[in-house]
């Protein structure tokens, strides 16, 4: 972060360095003489073993040593989590561990043309051992942009500020040499997805200012929207963003027409429920590829094709084009009113429309609070699956007003991935991971394919806390005009940081405690509004660079521009220049303490039962049940009871192994092992590592199901459950790991209404389940 660059370009290439590891664990502490290492980078290997290496934060980098003596066999590891990492088909090497590459006395570990990989872990694996040999210089070679932190964000929750410089450094490991990467770890999808890139371009403008290069990926994408209808859309945001916080309107006149044809084709397409392809991971947003024309996910595509023909109104108009100002905002103000039409249209809307809706800016307060109390207040519902898409929750929590909520809910999905370990932010996570899985350990992989732990579309946090927490906005492009208005919610008692301009640096520094505040306006830009918060606090006076301006009434002529109005003292109108400020309360309130929402899940009591194995007779399945074990691999065995009306299995393969006599086999109806069979995730296909079991009901009662998990080869197998409402896809319990089920293992759970099972694996070649079981409630 400290590190500088003499004037980087968007040209430049990529530098490297090396990196040396913070901490390492041997498997044989004899095998490993590791005392000179901190001294002169030498280890002395004398047996067979396996050393792991910290690093201490992810980077793009490969694992390299030199040595002139090596004797025996070895081969290297990386991976962004604790165990060696394993992806999908397609990438050039989908086990992360291979034989390195002998370059003179170099070894390098090369798992694809490009060398580089996210790495927070490596590991030296000495197979077989012919004599004492030595290991010299054992790096990382890491590669980085040139580009420097010209924008900073520090607040009094050294959380959020972590957060911050996390979501920044997710975006830098990224900047590929020509273009904004998708991911760091190869499994076959490094290219700029253009969806991706409108987060991650939005928070390397306030956290780098490296808008030519920006500017770059934005051509570079222009003629791309990865056969994904909402992305086309997110690229004429990302243009909209690039041409406000750089004022290059000649840039924008170049992309008039491409943009045109974008917004115009979603004209086309509104309420005519097109092919998306892709909105979200969430499983409300029809689970990715897997389903992305759900209701949800139109509803949600309607709203962002509002917001993006008025946001390019706005910006047509503010560079001349009335023309188009007035078609594009006719276009929003008509296909608002054309969803408003319909009866109870905000009933419809779930958590993401009703987010997309209010990001229109359209909305009324009545509107806004209806899709509130519906959708933003239960803890558990308003974190999205992945970080992209709760981007637009938090926007759409700040233009309710509602902070403290947006606050509360970065700390569980952004504050979340800390706690789990990570020193850059992922590409879906779960809050209740963090209950099921140690520090850094392998994370569940799912109908994203081989889950990345650096992903660039997570940063989005990183301009929402630089424009709404720090308070500093563009309102015309280039910053000809802004605001600061800080947000400091219930908890925060003093912000500061920087957005870098090209017309120079916007600072500011709040203190709610002291009254202290600075701010730093550039040249060629005007402040049209400053708002000094005051909490509940009580104003005595005002003092601006030392001259007493305001004291219960105006002692100065600069005075008429000043208001105290909605918790701020507001200062209207600021040209450059740099300015302190001074508020002395007459009363002065405490801030509040933080106070946590509970973790409200429908389903929250679970059961494992490793000791019934196979033998499920007069334990489970009083009711019905479904075997995938049936001696006629083509149909599984089931008896459903009559308030079940149908279970649908999805995705999955089906195994089949002769196992009889095995007691670890679920038996018959007769009490009889005939064969074994399986249900299991389709690893290692991409967007095939996870299958789902919708339990269809027909009654509202509630029932118990028992999941019987199976890993018959005894392949280590680790496997996660999610549980869904069968209707709207809500997620309804928190994450259930399912591990050392070699000797066979129940998941047992009480449920009521149709549900929707999702299993995914963690680690093993894939997850398996050999029968539900359903029963009355005991």
């Amino acid at each position: 972060m400290n590190y500088r660059w003499g004037n980087p370009k968007a040209t430049d290439d990529l530098e490297s360095y090396p990196l040396q590891p913070t901490s390492w664990v041997t498997s044989n502490p004899a095998s490993f003489d590791m005392v000179n290492y901190k001294t002169n980078n030498v280890i002395t290997v004398k047996g067979e073993g396996d050393i792991r290496l910290d690093f201490g934060r992810t980077n793009a980098g490969w694992l390299e040593f030199e040595s002139d003596d090596l004797k025996g066999s070895i081969t290297m590891s990386i991976s962004e989590y604790n165990e060696p990492a394993i992806v999908n088909q397609g990438a050039v090497h989908r086990f992360k561990t291979l034989v390195p590459v002998k370059h003179g006395q170099t070894y390098r570990l090369e798992l694809n043309p490009e060398l580089y990989e996210g790495v927070r872990f490596g590991w030296l694996h000495v197979l077989a051992h012919r004599g004492v040999w030595h290991m010299k210089n054992l790096r990382l070679v890491c590669q980085v942009k040139p580009t420097n932190y010209l924008g900073s964000f520090s607040c009094s929750d050294p959380e959020l500020t972590r957060i911050w410089y996390t979501g920044a450094y997710t975006v830098k490991l990224n900047l590929l040499k020509n273009y904004f990467g998708a991911i760091l770890i190869e499994r076959q999808d490094r290219f700029s997805w253009t969806g991706d890139a409108y987060v991650a371009q939005a928070a390397s403008m306030v956290a780098f200012g490296n808008y030519d290069f920006v500017k770059t990926n934005i051509n570079y994408t222009s003629k791309l929207d990865n056969g994904i209808a909402s992305y086309a859309l997110y690229w004429v945001l990302s243009l909209i963003d690039y041409v406000n916080y750089t004022g290059d309107v000649e840039f924008a006149q170049k992309y008039i027409d491409n943009a045109c044809n974008k917004l115009d084709r979603a004209y086309e397409h509104f309420g005519k429920s097109p092919r998306l392809e892709f909105f979200g991971w969430d499983e409300r947003l029809g689970a990715g590829f897997e389903n992305a024309n759900t209701a949800e996910s139109q509803y949600a595509y309607s709203m962002v094709s509002i917001r993006a023909w008025l946001e390019f109104g706005r910006l047509m108009k503010q560079i001349g084009r009335t023309d188009l100002a007035k078609k594009y905002t006719d276009y929003a103000t008509q296909k608002i009113a054309e969803a408003r039409s319909k009866n109870n249209w905000q009933q419809n809307y779930g958590l993401h429309s009703s987010a997309d809706a209010v990001n229109t800016g359209l909305t009324t307060a009545a509107e806004n609070d209806i899709f509130y109390k519906s959708n933003f207040t239960d803890r558990v519902n308003r974190v999205s699956y992945s970080p992209f898409n709760e981007y637009f929750i938090i926007g759409a929590m700040a233009k309710m007003q509602k902070y403290s909520d947006a606050i509360s809910a970065i700390k569980d999905c952004w504050g979340g991935q800390l706690k789990y370990g990570g020193t850059t932010f992922f590409e879906v996570y779960r809050p209740s991971w963090n209950n099921i899985l140690g520090k850094n350990d392998a994370v569940p992989n799912n109908q994203c394919t081989y889950t990345s732990l650096t992903h660039p579309w997570s940063a989005g946090v990183v301009k929402w806390l630089s424009e709404e927490v720090l308070g500093i906005k563009p309102l015309e492009p280039g910053f000809k005009t802004f605001e600061i208005v800080p947000h400091l919610a219930d908890t925060i008692s003093a912000v500061s940081g920087t957005t870098p301009t090209l017309q120079g640096p916007v600072s500011a520094s709040f203190n709610l405690k002291t009254g202290f505040a600075t701010i730093a306006i550039p040249g060629g830009t005007w402040a049209k509004r400053i708002a000094i918060p005051l909490g509940a606090n009580t104003v005595k006076s005002f003092y601006l660079n030392g001259k007493l301006i305001w004291k219960g009434k105006p002692v100065d002529a600069i005075t008429h521009n000043i208001k105290i109005h909605g918790g701020y003292l507001n200062i209207e109108g600021l040209g450059p220049g740099e300015y302190t400020c001074h508020v002395i309360y007459d009363k002065v309130f405490k801030i509040k303490p933080a106070v946590s929402m509970p973790w409200n899940y429908i389903i929250n009591n679970f059961k494992q039962d490793s000791s019934t194995s196979g033998k499920w007779k007069g334990h489970y399945g009083k009711d019905g049940f479904v075997l995938f074990n049936s001696v006629d691999s083509a149909k599984d065995l089931q008896k459903l009871p009559a308030y079940i009306a149908s279970v649908v299995l999805r995705n999955e393969a089906k195994v089949h192994s002769n196992l009889i006599g095995d007691n670890r086999v679920l038996t018959d109806t007769a009490g009889i092992v005939r064969d074994f069979g399986a249900a299991i995730t389709r690893d290692p296909i991409p967007l095939l590592e996870t299958m789902t079991i919708d339990v269809n009901v027909n009654n509202r009662d509630t029932h118990q199901l028992a999941l019987y998990f199976l890993d018959w080869d005894k392949a280590s197998r680790r496997s996660v459950l999610e549980i869904f409402d069968g209707k709207t896809y809500k997620l309804l319990a928190p994450v259930q790991m399912i591990r050392n089920y070699q000797n066979g293992k129940y998941l047992v759970f009480n449920y009521s209404g149709s549900i929707r099972l999702r299993i995914n694996q963690v680690r093993g070649p894939n997850a398996a389940l050999s029968g539900v079981f359903f029963d009355k409630l005991k």
